[in-house]
């Protein structure tokens, strides 16, 4: 499996902070040039925009665009990849790590939250890899990440598991469709607890003994090895993050 991806293009969805950040990070230091997308142009609540992360990646020598992107509108993802096409020619990578997580019962679940959760979570997978599919084959194959979840026990986090957990469903599927186009389809979540500002912003103060935290640098180790694969690789799995990096 090779770690170098001199000369490809990577579309991190969600790259403002957190783990889309890592990765994004991680992709251009193993030679990609990345598309930074988030809906996060101005810093808000949380830390981090497109333009923070993209000039994180050009300050260490990589090649980083950054791009505004809603991955609950159609017309934001397709705005968005077409201007990674213009900037740099075509797209080789996906990773759509954009999420959100609610946590609380189910009887006291508004409806507009357990929606939010499967329009980010879900659909917005979907369309962005509705929107790369075919720049991606027009390369001759590449790599589509989508970022999952262990499932690691939480209570009330019902919306965020149905919705990760169905974002999978829908990875191994394509997986089957897209081998005639050479393309890895694989889901990649951490093996243990990232504390990201996101996690940590919607955990509601909820401990997590040391021993499950895991450094989010695996994850972008773990993310540039899937995006260095194409059907002939790895496609059609589940992966864990720190297994990975590991095998």
């Amino acid at each position: 499996m090779s770690l170098s991806l001199q000369g490809k293009t990577a579309f991190v969805a969600g790259a403002s902070r957190g783990i889309g950040a890592t990765i994004a990070h991680a992709l251009a230091a193993a030679g990609a040039s990345v598309a930074v997308a988030a809906r996060s142009e101005e810093r808000g609540k949380l830390p981090g925009t497109i333009g923070s992360v993209t000039a994180s990646i050009i300050g260490r020598g990589g090649r980083a665009l950054p791009v505004a992107c809603d991955v609950t509108s159609e017309e934001s993802v397709n705005d968005a990849v077409a201007a990674t096409v213009s900037e740099f020619g075509g797209i080789d990578i996906l990773v759509a790590n954009a999420g959100v997580l609610w946590l609380g019962p189910v009887e006291s679940t508004p409806l507009k939250r357990w929606q939010l959760c499967l329009d980010v979570n879900l659909t917005g997978v979907f369309l962005v890899t509705k929107a790369v599919i075919p720049h991606i084959r027009a390369r001759g194959g590449g790599s589509l990440t989508a970022i999952t979840t262990t499932g690691v026990g939480m209570s009330g986090a019902n919306a965020y598991w149905v919705s990760k957990a169905a974002a999978e469903r829908l990875y191994l599927g394509l997986a089957e469709d897209l081998k005639a186009d050479n393309i890895a389809v694989n889901c990649l979540s951490p093996s243990r607890v990232v504390r990201t500002e996101g996690w940590q912003a919607g955990g509601m103060g909820v401990e997590i003994p040391a021993e499950m935290v895991e450094p989010p640098e695996a994850m972008g180790a773990a993310a540039v090895v899937l995006a260095g694969q194409d059907a002939g690789g790895i496609t059609g799995t589940v992966q864990r993050s720190e297994e990975l990096i590991r095998s």
